[in-house]
């Protein structure tokens, strides 16, 4: 089996780095300006507290399930149309938010544009990374990194503005606009990919018994101590999981290679670090949003320029870092971004209704450091302990381990929230109980990200 390319002109490589940079700058761009809209959505559409999670888990929850069974389909059928694919479902989604009737279709749609959001988790950065030398690597993903900062970075502001002067329903709109062009350059300019000359055979029974393990771990874990049915379809997910691990040690073409965990440090390590790194990180925007518009009383417009603090100084340290990664230890570089992570969660657990905005940018300068520096070089490890048939597989193992990351944080957020506001609408909520659920809520994430930078070191004293 040979993979889809042997090497890529200097103008294909360039093609395949714009088309990944448009992607992978979507995603974040829709999720930033989502949580800064959040309030105003639960609002039209009276969505209690302990439910706003629901309008990012949507698309989260999806993507976990399909992600990695997109990979592996693209591995062997080929990237370029899973990618293309992928972007015209968000595109035609986000134009269905616009017109969502009610609450259920909204959230119905939403799972819609996350198996979009798979398709092209899966497969934009392989697709970059197969174009260019393995001495690059580490300057590509540094690269395709920062669009997703970029996108991040705009996000709060371009949504914050956009919801501020035309309401939630023009954020959708820009998503709908930026998934458009991304199609366009990736039909126009992404290079045929030569396909492989005897590729395997997909395996029904793993993707299937995939797909029912992570989705029933995803879903308990979302409704985790709302009833006996959570604990019933969490343990459920836990035995199918065991499952599919032993089934895949035995198939021929299996959907994750398992055994790259058991045989890699590096592999094993690195996605644990991803996974918990965003378990604890991504409760930031979200609980920051709703903190900055209902307690200190900014619009949307203005709450978002004081986000952009963050993911400005991820797109700036990024391709530095995973630069860096290609000639210093990239495990140092990621435990050092983990650990400046910590320290920003826990200057977040002391906010108060009388915090002045300097502390409140100063912490969200320093996680963006942090990130910045933990996020490339993490990638760049991952990437590296497989070979390029295996590049679609090992992104949305990765991409899997990010988003059950963000999973378990709202899942998180929405039990402490359900515990401190109960059944209200955010907007009724007393100041005082959601500064009060903040402090809980980044107490426990900050203690997530230590046992984060645990496994980050471990590597190192591996050997890996």
């Amino acid at each position: 089996m040979t993979p889809e390319r042997r090497t890529c002109t200097p103008q294909e490589q360039r093609a395949t780095l714009i088309v990944a940079m448009i992607t992978n700058f979507i995603n974040p761009f829709a999720i930033t300006s989502l949580n800064i809209a959040v309030p105003h959505i639960g609002a039209e559409y009276h969505i209690m507290a302990a439910h706003l999670t629901w309008i990012i888990l949507a698309f989260t929850f999806t993507t976990v399930v399909l992600t990695v069974p997109f990979g592996r389909i693209a591995d062997i059928r080929g990237r370029e149309p899973i990618l293309k694919i992928g972007i015209l479902l968000v595109c035609v989604s986000a134009i269905g938010n616009i017109f969502a009737p009610n609450m259920a279709a909204f959230f119905a749609i939403r799972a819609v544009q996350g198996v979009g959001g798979a398709m092209v988790f899966a497969t934009n950065a392989p697709i970059a990374i197969a174009a260019y030398p393995a001495n690059r690597r580490g300057w590509v993903l540094g690269i395709t990194v920062a669009a997703v900062y970029t996108g991040a970075a705009l996000g709060p502001v371009i949504g914050g503005l956009i919801t501020h002067q035309f309401g939630w329903r023009g954020v959708f709109v820009m998503i709908a606009i930026l998934s458009a062009v991304a199609l366009g350059v990736s039909v126009l300019r992404l290079p045929k990919m030569e396909k492989m000359l005897a590729p395997p055979v997909l395996n029904p029974g793993s993707i299937v018994l995939y797909m029912i393990a992570s989705g029933l771990i995803a879903f308990g874990l979302t409704t985790f101590m709302q009833n006996i049915w959570s604990y019933i379809i969490l343990a459920a997910g836990v035995v199918f999981s065991v499952i599919f691990v032993k089934h895949e040690l035995g198939a021929e073409t299996p959907v994750i290679d398992v055994r790259l965990f058991r045989d890699s440090p590096n592999f094993a390590l690195s996605n644990l670090a991803a996974l918990f790194n965003y378990a604890a990180t991504f409760a930031i925007a979200y609980l920051l949003s709703i903190y900055l518009q209902l307690v200190k009383g900014y619009g949307a417009d203005v709450s978002g320029l004081i986000l952009i603090s963050q993911p400005i100084i991820q797109t700036i340290v990024s391709p530095f870092a995973g630069k860096l990664s290609d000639k210093r230890s990239p495990y140092a570089l990621a435990s050092i971004g983990m650990s400046l992570c910590a320290a920003s969660l826990v200057m977040f657990a002391f906010v108060s209704e009388e915090t002045p905005l300097p502390y409140i940018i100063g912490a969200l300068l320093l996680v963006g450091l942090g990130f910045g520096i933990f996020s490339s070089p993490n990638t760049n490890v991952i990437m590296s302990s497989v070979g390029k048939d295996n590049f679609g597989m090992a992104a949305s193992v990765q991409s899997t381990a990010r988003t059950f990351g963000q999973v378990i944080c709202l899942a998180i957020i929405t039990i402490i929230m359900n515990a401190v506001i109960g059944n209200k609408a955010i907007e009724d909520a007393p100041a005082a109980d959601i500064v009060f659920d903040m402090h809980i809520s980044f107490a426990v994430v900050a203690c997530i990200c230590v046992v984060g930078i645990f496994f980050s070191l471990k590597r190192k004293s591996k050997g890996a």
